[in-house]
């Protein structure tokens, strides 16, 4: 047909020229393929498809392995993990020992209690559960959702709780609120008394005062702890896992303090600082044979129980570390020195003006007075200034100084509590005149209370003088008791001559001295006043400062039990020491004498000789 071309075998196509595309055809360029892959072969096809499905072949074999993995290996790691979350580790507190008096009877103690505490992510109302625990805890309801609503997963709701009252919390069963964790309270039952001895703890309970803190590794024991699972709401588990590594308690401290005695004497303290001039009052009592410490305070005191409701200067222990100037009581070493060194006997009569030049100073007695003879007694029962300055000249500075730390003056005393004072004695080759004279009479000399008593210890036990200590004994968990090492004694002055002080200091409170107050029905006292001006912090001088007023002594005195040394502070007042101090130890060591059912001895006080004419 004209303008056809027919194909090899095939229709006629219209349209044109060989090889032109007609309207309804296209052409594909050689070599090109179909989209979709119409143009592979049945091979290619096929290696296409093992590939893809062997690359997901893998893919599950590596999700099976891993699901092996998993469950197989890595399963008790992750369910480990999974009970450590809900593991909690709370400690156990070790029962802090307790502190006794030399009869048992409690000045502290531990009692259980605990911390409330709550996880606020696991509380559902916190307005609800505050207002269920306000009534239980004290707290306002306020206070407790506030600290519920917060961020984060724990938050102490309240502390030293008692049982009874955390059982009652655990009764209501509420959602987040924990009672796990130990804090023991501290009790101090006896209040006040013994206090600034006793000393207190911080709220860590770590000891910060007192015994408290002298003994904190004995008390505080080693805590120990306990691991517990908890469910969703925070509480434990009852079947769940629980582990305990158990606490051991503390020692327990029992002190050579008379509990009743100490009562006593605070009651006496507290008298001396209402008097209307008094503004601090000392004491301690120490038993001569032994040189322990029976009872030891001061006034103003405080209680350890409410230690933070104290003015801070005032949570220390005076007895121990504040000083003072003793005045007239140290006349007391300069005479055993001067019957010691052979210069002196009690019944030596020396010629006394009423003043003395010592460097650019004159010094008197506490009235000027025509030249009078006094016994070596006479002087120290009248407190002559004069005359112990000319004894003290005999005796010689060097030897002197030797004698007042053989005493004790300048050294702490070693007694087991904290802020001990060495009190202040300077070295006699830096005396001038007038400090050599005012060194042998008390003045420019500084002791403490307790140093003070242990000077009248060691003359009333036969010349050796016995470190004070104030613990008696240690008691362990177990039982086991472990005394208090008695100190050796040091022989300060021979035996012959702390009789001879016995007989002078007796007649200081006998007829004629200056300390019949200090008197005590039935009993032979010796004892030594002394009244010392007080420095004047506002112009660092004497002028305008007042007096500290003391004394000391022991009874019975011709068989001594207790010594007794008193100090009062008095910025207003010109009282002496007999006139004030004086009856204050009378009180204390009566009832001292009296509770220990110390029998008189019926000797007779002896007559003494003050004045060449006596």
């Amino acid at each position: 047909m004209p303008g056809s071309v027919r194909g090899p075998g095939g229709p006629p196509r219209s349209g044109g020229q060989r090889g032109t595309p007609g309207p309804f055809t296209s052409r594909r360029a050689p070599g090109s393929r179909r989209s979709g892959g119409a143009g592979l072969s049945v091979n290619q096809r096929l290696l296409r498809n093992r590939w893809g499905l062997l690359v997901m072949v893998l893919l599950l074999v590596a999700v099976v392995v891993r699901l092996g993995f998993l469950q197989g290996v890595d399963g008790a790691e992750y369910a480990n993990a999974a009970q450590q979350d809900r593991l909690r580790t709370y400690p156990i507190a070790a029962l802090r020992g307790e502190i006794l008096d030399r009869d048992g009877q409690p000045f502290a103690y531990t009692v259980d209690a605990y911390k409330v505490t709550a996880d606020p992510t696991v509380v559902q109302d916190p307005e609800k559960t505050a207002e269920a625990l306000s009534p239980l805890l004290g707290v306002p309801a306020a206070e407790l959702a506030e600290k519920l609503s917060r961020d984060g997963r724990y938050v102490v709701l309240a502390s030293q709780v008692p049982p009874q009252t955390t059982d009652a919390i655990d009764a209501l069963e509420l959602p987040g609120v924990i009672v796990a964790e130990q804090d023991p309270q501290r009790l101090y039952p006896a209040g006040s008394v013994g206090g600034q001895v006793v000393g207190f703890v911080g709220r860590e309970g770590e000891g910060l005062a007192g015994i408290e803190r002298t003994f904190q590794e004995e008390l505080a024991g080693t805590p120990g702890e306990r691991r517990v699972e908890v469910g969703s709401g925070g509480n434990p588990i009852p079947s769940g896992i629980e582990e305990s590594t158990p606490a051991t308690d503390g020692d327990s401290i029992s002190l050579t303090l008379d509990q009743d005695l100490q009562y006593v004497m605070e009651e006496r303290l507290q008298a001396a600082c209402t008097d209307g001039s008094t503004t601090r009052a000392s004491a301690v009592v120490q038993d001569v044979k032994t040189g322990q410490v029976v009872a030891m305070g001061s006034c103003p005191g405080y209680d350890p129980g409410n230690y933070s409701a104290t003015d801070p200067d005032l949570l220390g222990n005076p007895v121990v570390s504040d000083v003072f100037e003793p005045g007239s009581v140290m006349k007391a070493v300069t005479l055993a020195a001067a019957v010691e060194e052979g210069v002196a006997t009690p019944d030596e009569v020396l010629t006394v003006n009423g003043h003395i030049e010592a460097g650019d100073r004159v010094v008197t007695d506490a009235h000027d007075h025509a030249p009078i003879d006094w016994t070596v007694t006479g002087i120290l029962a009248k407190s002559s200034n004069v005359g112990t300055i000319m004894l003290a000249r005999e005796v010689g500075d060097e030897k002197l100084e030797e004698y007042l730390r053989a005493f004790g003056i300048g050294s702490t005393t070693g007694i087991e509590l904290p802020g001990e004072s060495a009190g202040i004695l300077q070295d006699s080759e830096d005396w001038s005149g007038i400090r050599a004279a005012n060194v042998a009479i008390g003045q420019g000399v500084s002791v403490t209370t307790l140093q003070m008593a242990s000077v009248f210890q060691a003359i009333a036990n036969d010349g050796v003088r016995i470190e004070p200590r104030i613990v008696r004994s240690v008691t362990s968990p177990d039982g086991t008791v472990t005394r208090t090492e008695q100190p050796e004694g040091t022989r300060v002055v021979s035996e012959a001559t702390a009789d001879a002080l016995a007989y002078m200091l007796e007649a200081v409170v006998g007829p004629g001295g200056t300390a019949p107050l200090g008197q005590i029905e039935g009993f032979r006292v010796a004892g030594k006043t002394g009244t010392a001006q007080r420095p004047n912090p506002e112009c660092n001088c004497y002028a305008g400062g007042g007096y500290v007023t003391t004394f000391v002594g022991f009874a019975p005195a011709d068989d001594p039990q207790y010594v007794v040394a008193v100090d009062l502070e008095r910025p207003t007042s010109a009282a002496e020491g007999g006139q004030v101090a004086a009856p204050v130890f009378a009180d204390i060591l009566r009832y001292a004498l009296t509770a220990d059912a110390v029998v008189p001895s019926g000797t007779p006080r002896p007559d003494f000789r003050l004045t060449a004419d006596d």
